[in-house]
């Protein structure tokens, strides 16, 4: 005598997939309060070497992060554009707009560039202000005489050797922030140390 197993109408559970947990609190979920990191200072100051290694720890805590490099702004975005003070505002400016787009969108953005005027960096954190984008100021205020030592792309070299003018706290003004929201002297810490103290800043402000 075969025994009739009654129909039903439950449907079975799946079995468990370890790559697709069912608790969303068990995915990641990447941090989306954005924030604008401008970091001013001379030429081979360190900006981008902290702005990188800034970049690295926030993405390692599940920040979205970019880094809008100075030359590759200039290559893309502002060709064409020279070093006269009005070309430069104009440059910051259009760097400006893209960062704060970026922070208002969720994205933590470091801008390691001289932006050598502070009328055109008010301007930024105006901008920011008006959209309530966050906005942190970091002076990188390391000596020209160190800066001339490093010398990382060749350009003090060649302003003494007359083939370069216009070179920014050299012949050229450099006008350093008077209350920027954080000042560093990298000459005297290591890149880690300059990061962890932008970082001890954000997370100061419940930014990181």
């Amino acid at each position: 005598m075969t025994e009739t197993i009654p129909a039903t109408s439950e449907t079975p559970e799946p079995p468990d997939n370890p790559a697709n947990p069912a608790n969303p609190e068990d995915q990641e979920i990447p941090v989306t309060t954005g924030a604008t990191v401008w970091l001013t200072g001379l030429p081979s100051a360190g900006k981008t070497t902290i702005a990188y290694e800034l970049a690295g720890r926030l993405r390692e805590e599940g920040h979205l992060v970019e880094v809008l490099d100075g030359d590759e702004i200039r290559e893309f975005i502002s060709a064409g554009l020279g070093f006269s003070r009005e070309d430069r505002h104009t440059n910051v400016q259009r760097i400006g707009f893209l960062a704060e787009l970026l922070a208002r969108n969720g994205v933590k953005t470091l801008v390691p560039v001289i932006a050598p005027y502070a009328d055109s960096r008010e301007a930024v954190r105006k901008r920011h202000q008006e959209s309530g984008a966050a906005y942190v100021e970091v002076h990188v205020a390391t000596p020209v005489e160190v800066c001339s030592v490093r010398d990382v792309k060749g350009l003090y070299a060649k302003q003494a050797a007359g083939e370069l003018t216009g070179l920014t706290g050299v012949d050229d003004p450099y006008e350093a922030p008077e209350t920027p929201d954080l000042r560093i002297e990298s000459q005297n810490q290591t890149v880690q140390e300059s990061a962890a103290a932008v970082h001890a800043l954000l997370t100061e402000r419940g930014l990181a």
